[in-house]
């Protein structure tokens, strides 16, 4: 788990200067993986009672185009934001109560994920999202 340090250190490392309320929207995106805006507000007003709504869907603006945070949107769902932005990974969504997880990418033979016909474009990811239900809900359905 980062730490404030980190938290400063990541801001400084994007050329982002470092505020109170993008070190707490920072900190609300690495404790709470794939969170909505309106629970990102909430949890950083737990420790900054003052940000606004707009301060808190700027800082996200700026860490998404910074890089530092990614911003999904599953089909029929609102934006939700995470800190996991090294890699390409993919995500689970349940059909049922919009749980999300996160999916390692594929391995060995992945037809889907090679464009039959890129039309010229050099193709650097993929973007999968996979649709079922969770274990709770499985488990709740089949009670």
């Amino acid at each position: 788990m980062p730490t404030p340090t980190d938290y400063e250190r990541l801001l400084r490392g994007a050329a982002l200067r470092v505020t109170r309320p993008r070190l707490a929207v920072l900190a609300a995106v690495y404790d709470h993986p794939h969170a909505d805006t309106d629970s990102i507000i909430g949890f950083v007003r737990e420790h900054l009672a003052e940000v606004s709504h707009q301060a808190v869907y700027d800082v996200l603006r700026a860490l998404t185009m910074a890089g530092l945070v990614r911003r999904i949107q599953p089909a029929g769902s609102v934006a939700r934001y995470e800190s996991r932005v090294a890699d390409n990974h993919h995500h689970v969504v349940c059909r049922s109560c919009g749980a999300i997880a996160d999916a390692d990418c594929a391995v060995g033979d992945t037809p889907c994920l090679t464009a039959s016909d890129d039309s010229g474009y050099a193709i650097d990811e993929a973007e999968v999202i996979y649709w079922g239900m969770c274990p709770g809900c499985s488990a709740a359905l089949s009670s």
